[in-house]
């Protein structure tokens, strides 16, 4: 097995690689940092992304 192009890259130099767009309906922005989150646009009450949701999770755990 050859080591050589176990890591090459897929893009062409010169080439710059675009993010890909999630599948499915659109997804609502987190309402902390407008990042896009899990949740449909149609979900109601605040949405946070992952790792906002993450975040928040901590600091709740932490309070007491």
């Amino acid at each position: 097995m050859s080591d050589d192009n176990y890591c090459a890259p897929s893009v062409t130099e010169g080439e710059a690689p675009t993010p890909e767009q999630p599948a499915g309906p659109p997804f609502a922005e987190c309402v902390l940092c407008r990042e896009p989150t899990e949740h449909p646009e149609s979900t109601k009450g605040i949405t946070l992304c992952p790792v906002c949701e993450w975040r928040e999770a901590e600091r709740t755990a932490c309070s007491g």
